[in-house]
């Protein structure tokens, strides 16, 4: 018999780490016009609570939409694909990058986004251009986004799912990875990162590397690991018995998972 590639039973000792778009909910054409299932908040506080607090959520999105799709729910948080960082829901919001985005970069940005019909999103620390209704504009739009770069290496670009991110060096979602599990309660837990993106490889690997567990969301043909999950619905039930699951192994006295 075949071993199933991936043991999706939750552990109390688990960090979980999970990305938003595409894998808690399903991707729309614009970030606005993304729907959030109203029994999600409420899905994530009870896992929060399961987990002792070790589950953060990790996006390119800024905090403020991050708070506001999950409101009234207050979750730690990784925005802006680390570079913005709430530890905890009580504690002070930290901007982990020292480069900024110089205001006439992002008017070059957004008047290249406009000539190309694309959505521009101006975000705390980055920008975002977005072509899902026009995706054979990609190659064009990162030629003219590369254009100008040129001599800035402390700015990065990142493809995604039909978006191109120009953000600051240094940070990623990996890096927040990191940064959750210097600080309790993830301080000492083995880290599980979901994520459906390129852009959650770097949250991946720094799982991976601290001796945890990547978890991909649908199935891309380009991405060397296999999907755990074949949807952002099939996340959402597993996030539901997530409680429940641990609530069982603890009954059982089952010994959940070591570093």
């Amino acid at each position: 018999m075949q071993a199933e590639p991936f043991d999706l039973r939750p552990a109390s000792c688990w960090a979980l780490f999970l990305d938003v778009d595409g894998t808690l909910l399903d991707l729309a054409a614009t970030p606005e016009a993304v729907a959030v299932p109203p029994e999600l908040p409420a899905m994530l506080e009870a896992a929060y609570t399961a987990l002792g607090g070790a589950l953060a959520l990790g996006s390119g999105r800024p905090l403020d939409s991050l708070d506001r799709l999950f409101a009234p729910v207050l979750l730690p948080t990784a925005g802006e694909h680390g570079a913005v960082l709430r530890l905890g829901p009580d504690l002070p919001v930290e901007i982990r990058t020292q480069q900024s985005m110089p205001a006439r970069l992002r008017r070059e940005i957004a008047r290249a986004a406009e000539a190309a019909g694309a959505r521009f999103e101006e975000k705390t620390t980055s920008v975002a251009v977005h072509y899902r209704h026009i995706p054979e504009a990609g190659p064009a739009l990162e030629r003219a986004l590369r254009a100008l770069l040129v001599d800035r290496p402390e700015l990065t670009l990142m493809g995604g799912k039909f978006i191109w991110e120009l953000r600051g060096s240094g940070v990623s979602k990996g890096t927040a990875v990191r940064a959750f599990l210097e600080s309790p309660p993830f301080a000492g837990r083995t880290p599980v990162f979901l994520g459906d993106d390129v852009t959650d490889e770097d949250g991946f690997a720094a799982a991976e590397a601290l001796g945890g567990l990547a978890f991909p969301v649908g199935h891309e043909p380009s991405r060397a690991r296999p999907a755990a999950f074949a949807a952002p619905a099939a996340v959402r039930a597993w996030l539901s018995r997530l409680p429940e699951t641990l609530a069982a192994a603890a009954e059982k006295a089952e010994v959940a998972c070591r570093i």
